[in-house]
């Protein structure tokens, strides 16, 4: 039985109440139905730390949509949340809060500084949650994970010793990336590299013999105090007489070896550069071939260290100031030219990182990545769109290994021991007590945690239990589609394909699905510091989650940027008003028993069968959108059925008939009426499932909620060709008419007879009600042949038939042309003053951009309403 909906749309009200309902009837849960193929989706696992933003809207938004999608076809729709424990930004946050205590976590200690972080995490985890459900998020809230949860750290600890197992986890020397602000170190996927304005500086190194010099070029300065050698190309005929030989290094005062090596690039500086292997790591890979000594002479802090002479003590940057002053008075600097280069930052804090030697634990790449290369080769594992593929294969084809430990408390221990009497290191999937090796109990665990990404990577499978053989993971494993941004496709995607093919052997997903970031509405990233975020929870609350959904969706294509309008959403409030209305309209005319139930074919009308087809094809259009992950064509489609279509033709349509004494007449069109708007709704629900889901609550329905509705299907029997051009034939004729009659100034209220000349005369013979309607017509004349006399009459063509109208008895000609001039003159007045503003050098260079455009744009919108202008003044003269 229908119920009244209320003459205003309250969202806020609403959204609530309908998303409990929801919870409580555990709609978000698989159903389990025999025979339903699974659908699966994990979350990208958003960070304890998080407070919701755009780029988590749309996230949500778009897995959200499908997995809805999917639950309607009748699939076992399962989406699985969970939040990442996120390493450096939960530990950062928790140390900023013990600053304000006048603490540091080594007043602590590490066992009582981590209750604290727990503390932290079981007061603002939840937050994101919270938020996330106000995005209408139906996820499997009852199997949300937590990256540290006792299931999710099995399953790293296995995975961590099955790797060193297999000789694919090595602790060892190598040049890393190290943040000496975030005092850690970072695998490649999380330098950013950024162009910055620097210098070149040339160093005189004088030879050890006295028999001459070589000049270096570097960009940094400050670490040659930990220089072990100098490189020339072994084909550089300048250098080779030197190769051998040694040259003094400047003010260290110490002799240090020439060595020839392909490295060395003959055009770049003056072809002789100098070696610092622990801090470069081509300079280290130099230095393992030529046997040269590596040290270090900066700290984890970027601080000068005991090896660093005078300078011991100064911060790098620092350094390089004292070392170039002393290099200068010394005669050693030989010129200083500028010079542009790419310098490695920390994705997190953006300091410049430090290349250094350091003993870390790293992951052998080579092996896992030809797997991984190969699923993606041979298309079990599909990138949307297609171009990521590429950037996924460059990068795994050219991958280096994964340095994965980090010097932090907060994350997975490094499950690894250390023998203080043997030196044995021990990996074990439980704790050690002593060397496996010597039997020894005095060891010791290493203090190192490992890098997030390397817990996430497990994310797809370790959700459902795994390394247990868990029937979740029999059922839902792999997954359906990875939904997430091309800016993680090093750090996330590629580890958790090369993670399922080794550990599971199946690729975790079939397909990736690639959005693209939210911008500003000029195309800037949103940041803090640009002051241009949006809160999408204050969107939210202004104008309604499904407004916000529907700005996220539409127009959004795959792996492209979205530029984010706040006036969008209000367009998309209204576009919910529209469906509001035209609901209650429909309800209106509802008797108290009415149901859903599509009427008799012999009873349809050419208006119910046009509405009919075009809501056939359009089903058939959007299930296919949606099956090719296409959601901004899908939802662009279902947005101008609903406007147009429904609301403002076949409402209108069928008015006279809503009015009507036949009853058989009547039923019919509120039947169609009802079944197209539920049909609609169905389609319309992934996208606004607030909404849709109150108008549908309130309609005649079976079933318990739209949420589990089943989705709409394609149907031979309700595709009606022939019926549908025929109304599409009368509807041209009347938006033509229409049109002639606005631009001639002609009030709705005056009516004149119509006078159609057409291909096929009984399509307006049938159309002529609308016609008179819709078109103002207080008579149709179907004619054989065109009037002989045109006088006083204007033409309308369409591709199917011309219509007269005696627009002399609906005009006062004179008076007419009289208002036009006067619109014309007073336009044409008012778009010179603006190109004389625009011709204006002064005004064009110094206003700012959006106030120029806005002019230029006034001054296109009164060119064309001249136009329009001087067209009706033309049709009126030939009156």
């Amino acid at each position: 039985m229908a119920r009244e909906l209320p003459k205003v749309y309250e969202p806020q009200q609403v959204e609530n109440e309908i998303y409990s309902m929801w919870e409580e009837k555990g709609y978000f849960r698989p159903r389990n139905k025999e025979g339903a193929k699974p659908f699966t989706i994990v979350m990208p696992p958003p960070n304890v730390t998080g407070q919701l933003h755009m780029g988590h809207a749309m996230d949500a938004t778009l897995q959200d949509t499908i997995i809805r999608f999917k639950r309607m076809q009748g699939y076992d729709a399962l989406w699985v949340p969970g939040v990442d424990h996120a390493g450096i930004a939960t530990q950062i946050k928790v140390e900023e809060e013990l600053r304000k205590e006048g603490l540091t976590r080594y007043d602590l200690g590490r066992e009582l500084f981590l209750e604290r972080v727990w503390d932290w995490k079981h007061k603002y985890g939840n937050r994101i949650v919270q938020q996330q459900k106000k995005l209408g998020a139906s996820c499997d809230w009852d199997r949300a994970r937590f990256t540290m949860d006792e299931g999710c750290s099995k399953a790293v600890r296995e995975v961590f010793v099955s790797l060193y197992e297999k000789g694919l986890i090595y602790k060892g020397s190598r040049i890393i990336n190290w943040c000496p602000h975030c005092v850690t170190a970072l695998s490649d996927a999380e330098v950013e590299y950024v162009d910055k304005p620097g210098h070149l500086w040339h160093i005189r190194y004088p030879l050890a013999d006295g028999s001459g010099e070589v000049v270096i070029a570097t960009t940094r300065p400050e670490t040659m105090l930990g220089d072990t050698g100098v490189c020339v190309n072994p084909n550089d005929a300048r250098y080779t007489s030197i190769v051998g030989k040694k040259v003094i290094l400047p003010l260290v005062n110490k002799e240090i070896p020439v060595v020839a090596d392909d490295y060395a690039e003959m055009e770049f500086g003056t072809g002789c550069v100098k070696m610092t292997p622990a801090h470069d790591p081509n300079d280290f890979e130099v230095g393992l071939r030529h046997n040269l000594e590596i040290i270090r002479v900066l700290d984890d802090n970027g601080v000068v260290n005991e090896l660093g002479g005078k300078y011991e003590g100064m911060d790098r940057y620092e350094a390089r100031k004292a070392i170039i002053a002393d290099l200068e008075a010394g005669g050693y600097l030989v010129k200083i030219d500028d010079h542009s280069h790419n310098v490695g930052t920390c994705y997190r804090c953006h300091n410049d990182v430090e290349p250094i030697i350091s003993a870390q634990w790293f992951v052998k790449m080579k092996p896992l990545a030809e797997e991984a290369i190969r699923v993606v080769k041979e298309g079990e594992t599909r990138f949307v769109p297609d171009r990521f593929s590429k950037t996924y294969l460059n990068w795994m084809e050219n991958v280096r290994d994964w340095c994965i430990s980090r010097q932090l408390w907060w994350g997975h221990q490094i499950p690894a021991w250390t023998c203080a009497d043997c030196g044995h290191i021990t990996v074990s999937r439980e704790d050690a007590c002593k060397c496996e090796k010597c039997g020894s109990t005095n060891i010791e665990r290493d203090p190192d945690v490992l890098d997030t990404w390397f817990s996430s990577a497990l994310w797809p499978f370790e959700v459902f239990g795994w390394p247990e053989k868990t029937p979740e993971l029999a059922k839902f494993y792999p997954t359906s589609v990875l939904v997430t941004g091309y800016d993680i496709i090093f750090f996330w995607v590629a580890r958790m394909i090369f993670s399922g093919c080794e550990h599971t052997g199946k690729t975790p997903f079939d397909t990736v699905l690639i959005h693209g970031l939210v911008r500003d509405n000029q195309g800037r990233k949103m940041s803090k510091s640009l002051g241009n975020g949006i809160d999408p929870l204050e969107m939210i609350e202004k104008y309604g989650c499904d407004a916000l959904r529907m700005n996220m969706v539409t127009g959004n294509s795959p792996g492209n940027d979205m530029r984010f309008y706040v006036e969008r959403c209000e367009a998309m409030r209204n576009f919910a008003n529209k469906l509001w209305n035209a609901s209650r309209y429909v309800m209106m005319n509802l008797a108290e028993d009415a149901v859903n139930q599509l009427p008799d074919a012999k009873n349809l009308e050419i208006a119910d069968k046009w509405v009919l087809s075009k809501l056939n094809t359009l089903i058939a259009e959007v299930t296919d959108n949606l099956e090719k992950y296409e959601l901004g064509v899908a939802v662009q489609k279902i947005y101008d059925f609903i406007w147009d279509t429904y609301c403002d033709w076949y409402i209108e349509l069928t008015k006279a008939r809503l009015y009507s004494e036949d009853a058989v007449r009547k039923q019919t069109a509120i039947g169609v009426l009802v079944y197209v708007l539920d049909q609609t709704l169905r389609l319309l629900h992934p996208f606004m499932p607030f909404i849709t889901e109150e108008i549908w609550q309130s309609l005649p329905h079976e079933g318990e909620a739209l949420i589990i509705a089943d989705w709409p299907v394609y149907s031979a029997d309700l595709a009606f060709k022939t019926e549908e051009a025929s109304m599409e034939s009368v509807m041209d004729a009347i938006r033509s008419i229409r049109n002639r009659r606005s631009e001639m100034n002609v009030p709705p209220s005056k009516k004149a007879e119509l006078y159609i000349l057409a291909n096929d005369p009984a399509i307006f013979a049938e159309g002529e009600g609308f016609m008179q309607r819709l078109a103002y017509a207080d008579k149709v004349t179907l004619l054989d042949k065109e009037p002989e006399n045109l006088d006083g009459m204007v033409t309308c063509t369409t591709s199917d038939a011309k219509i007269y109208i005696p627009m002399g008895q609906l005009v006062d000609v004179a008076k007419e042309l009289e208002r036009i001039a006067k619109e014309l003159e007073k336009n044409r007045k008012f778009l010179a003053s603006l190109e004389s503003k625009l011709s204006n050098e002064g005004f064009v260079s110094r206003a700012p951009e959006a106030v120029v455009a806005a002019e230029r744009e006034k001054a296109q919108k009164t060119r064309d309403l001249i136009a329009q202008l001087e067209q009706s003044e033309a049709a009126m003269k030939k009156l």
